[in-house]
């Protein structure tokens, strides 16, 4: 009888604190704990941090943790990328090596196949040394090697052609499809997922509690590197706006360590705008809660500390908007996440595949400030369309948890290229109750109207140009 693979997922992200520097450690960690939560025997590769284990077992012994490059990670604490350059040296001496002889070789050995994700270009010379270890043991048949990209850094770097040759190649959604297009690389488009524990329902006294802090705000959330792809200064330009239109707006902003965080913040100073700094010790959304209450008054609050899944949550969900709202976005995990906690997310219009625009997000088509304003101000005066875009948002990301995503889009993929998996053969059914489609209706329901307002040309858009007939 053969065997489901083992898959082996190869990645610089992990799920270390160490580890983690974007959506590519969240990414890694939750596909893992999906695959093994599935049964499948699982192996992450990961540059770990220096104090943990090497070799970490977890999910009933499923999943298989590999802290890789941990003697290079203690000279470089600040973090994964710190010292990159010689951990990628040594990532790629080391590990295909390894990969060989203790765990292709013994797994083959007894008549199983394996599947090797990678993540990233640092993650390309392996995958080309692994297709040149499978071409000189004969192990073609039963070593399958697929690279992909989240995003397109140091796309420069990758030698196409060799890797081509190697594996093939998917991407995370279309938009990225398209870029890779313009390189002649023909990606499979495999999107994000997130974990079901988002799908459940926010504690409904945390939301109180908020929601009873923010009375008289409009509250906006924006969780994003400081990038200026991330259209920060549209959405602070956005907020002074609301101010003026006597809002009372309060921006939520959950930064990184890029130089254009000071930027955004000066932009804030020369609106006008109250900016305060808040932190935190602890993951529990009351900790969240007495942090902010000390700065309740100011326009904008920098969150310092970074935030816990339950923390996020409650946010996501208690705020007006969550401004998502990049102009370059390979995929948008903020968006996706913010609809799966009943929230209303403003994303782009490049990478978020996931979203259904005027459904149950706002797709935002310019970098124009007043977009946001008058989808805010909109839906602050129709609280009935608020709703039914949380609900409509709660519906969709149904669709992206990360077994959905596995057993809908990876799983057939690497059947139409010849592995042999059992696991997850039937289509999953729709949850019982709660809609009846796979997809969302594009046209306007009974149950789900189409958000569509007019533009709000007197109080926001005062310039005659701007206006849409």
């Amino acid at each position: 009888m053969v065997s489901d693979p083992t898959f082996v997922l190869l990645s610089f992200e992990g799920p270390d604190h160490y580890s983690r520097a974007g959506g590519l450690g969240s990414r890694v960690t939750e596909l893992s704990r999906a695959l093994a939560g599935m049964g499948f025997e699982t192996h992450l590769f990961f540059i770990g941090a220096p104090d943990l284990p090497g070799h970490e077992v977890m999910e009933e012994g499923h999943l298989h943790l590999h802290r890789w490059c941990q003697w290079i990670s203690a000279y470089y604490p600040a973090g994964v990328y710190d010292g990159e350059e010689d951990k990628l040296r040594d990532w790629e001496h080391s590990l295909p090596v390894w990969l060989e002889k203790e765990l292709l070789e013994p797994k083959l050995a007894r008549g199983g196949s394996v599947v090797v994700l990678a993540e990233e270009w640092q993650t390309v010379g392996t995958i080309v040394a692994l297709h040149q270890v499978a071409l000189r043991r004969g192990w073609q048949d039963r070593v399958h090697l697929v690279w992909n990209a989240n995003n397109t850094f140091s796309f420069h770097r990758i030698d196409w052609e060799g890797l081509r040759r190697a594996g093939t190649i998917t991407t995370v959604s279309r938009y990225m499809k398209h870029r890779m297009w313009n390189l002649e690389v023909d990606a499979r488009v495999i999107p994000n997922g997130i974990p079901e524990d988002w799908l459940q329902p926010v504690d409904r006294k945390r939301c109180a509690s908020f929601s009873q802090l923010f009375r008289e705000r409009v509250v906006l959330v924006k969780v994003a590197r400081w990038d200026p792809d991330k259209r920060w200064l549209m959405a602070v330009d956005a907020v002074a706006q609301l101010k003026r239109l006597g809002m009372k707006p309060l921006l939520l902003a959950r930064g990184g360590v890029e130089a254009h965080g000071s930027e955004v913040l000066a932009r804030a100073q020369e609106q006008g705008l109250r900016v305060q700094e808040v932190q935190w010790e602890g993951r529990d959304a009351y900790v969240l809660h007495e942090a902010l209450r000390s700065a309740i008054q100011a326009d904008l609050v920098v969150l310092q500390s970074s935030l816990s899944e339950e923390q996020s949550r409650v946010l996501f969900h208690v705020a007006d908007a969550v401004l998502a709202n990049s102009g370059i976005e390979p995929f948008g995990l903020v968006g996706l996440e913010t609809m799966a906690a009943r929230g209303i997310a403003l994303v782009g219009s490049t990478g978020e595949d996931y979203a259904t625009p005027g459904y149950d997000a706002i797709a935002l088509q310019t970098n124009d400030p007043r977009e946001i304003v008058h989808h805010v101000v909109h839906l602050q005066r129709n609280k009935h369309a608020a709703t039914q875009l949380r609900q409509a948002a709660r519906r969709s990301a149904e669709r992206y948890t990360w077994p959905s995503v596995i057993r809908r889009a990876l799983l057939p993929a690497l059947r139409e290229l010849g592995v042999h998996v059992t696991v997850g053969q039937e289509a999953p059914k729709a949850p019982v109750q709660r809609f009846a489609e796979t997809l969302p209706p594009l046209l306007p329901t009974a149950r789900a109207p189409m958000v569509t307002p007019p533009l709000l040309v007197k109080e926001v858009n005062p310039t005659p140009a701007m206006a849409v007939p």
